[in-house]
């Protein structure tokens, strides 16, 4: 199996697709039209080189993808709040520089606030309430054990408890639905609805099995830190936090593009957690993905056997335009 090193999101009623440096975001309007917003994406990594470096990377690229899921997000809710806003009365016209100016410090404020949210539930709960229980494990590595347990419990335990809202429940259909496609071309099948419905909603890039990496290699490395204080040993540990999570970046990225025994066996805990995070998608929900996949990759170059670069689509940008119904 050959990667087509394409990604992507699912949004509020869409799919974002990635290829190289081009981004579409295809939406299901409520007029259940599809909206498709093709942008051309600036990383706000201003190095370029950065992020290409081996275990470095991995760092800057999970921050530029919350911070490109941030803003197809908000492109995607734009279509339901003018809905709700439809019998309003008309605003006044407002500053367009302002405007982009909030929308980057909205964004970059809650890229922030997501960081530290993740960083508090994920890695300093779990050693505040190791710390409470140690009295109950004798040894260093017994608490380490412990600690790292309860980090794999309040991950699925989060993941279980966010799969039970509605609205997640459907952005979970089409996290699906962009699993299903970009299987169905890596797998060397034409896009078409039935192809995509017949293929795996699990894939080995997804952003589920690289939290579960990063879930894993924090809970292995606290094996061997051995500090007697819990602030030291927190404050160590988040130190940490970005080769953990650049090392988690290259195993996925190997996974992706590897059919060896043991990358699938490696594999294979991430695929399953996928089970909480992916849904099956109804049709229209895979003509949507299709959309976004055919507005920044050539599929049919890539079944053909052309280099991936040849395969990214050079269609004009559009900030707005009308797909399939």
């Amino acid at each position: 199996m050959k990667s087509s090193n394409i990604g992507g999101q699912a949004v509020l009623e869409g799919i974002m697709m990635r290829n190289q440096g081009r981004y579409a975001v295809a939406v299901r309007k409520p007029d259940q039209t599809i909206a498709l917003d093709i942008e051309e994406y600036k990383s706000i990594v201003p190095w370029k080189a950065v992020t290409k470096i081996p275990f470095v990377r991995g760092m800057f690229n999970f921050v530029d993808s919350m911070v490109l899921g941030l803003k197809t997000l908000t492109f995607s809710a734009s279509f339901f709040e003018d809905e709700e806003e439809s019998g309003q009365t008309e605003k006044e016209p407002v500053d367009a520089k302002k405007m982009e100016r909030q929308e980057k410090l909205m964004m970059g404020g809650t890229v922030a606030f997501s960081l530290i949210l993740a960083i508090l539930l994920f890695t300093v709960l779990p050693s505040f309430l190791a710390g409470i229980l140690k009295r109950y494990f004798h040894g260093y590595t017994m608490r380490a054990v412990m600690e790292g347990g309860l980090k794999a419990v309040i991950f699925i335990g989060y993941l279980l408890l966010i799969s039970r809202m509605k609205d997640i429940q459907r952005v979970f259909m089409y996290h699906g639905a962009e699993h299903k496609c970009i299987n169905c071309i890596e797998h060397g099948l034409e896009l078409t609805v039935d192809n995509v419905r017949a293929s795996s909603k699990q894939h080995k890039r997804c952003g589920t099995s690289f939290l579960l990496f990063v879930i894993v290699l924090s809970i292995i490395v606290g094996l061997f830190i051995r500090v007697d204080a819990t602030w030291l040993r927190v404050l160590i540990r988040i130190a940490l936090l970005p080769l953990v999570a650049g090392v988690s970046y290259e195993i996925i990225k190997l996974a992706g593009n590897s059919d060896n025994p043991i990358i699938s066996i490696l594999s294979k805990p991430g695929l399953w957690t996928q089970n909480l995070t992916t849904r099956e998608p109804e049709d229209d929900m895979i003509e949507v993905a299709i959309t976004a996949v055919e507005a920044v990759f050539d599929w049919r170059a890539y079944l053909a056997g052309a280099d991936l670069a040849d395969c990214k689509v050079t269609s004009p940008l559009t900030s707005e335009a009308e797909g399939l119904s």
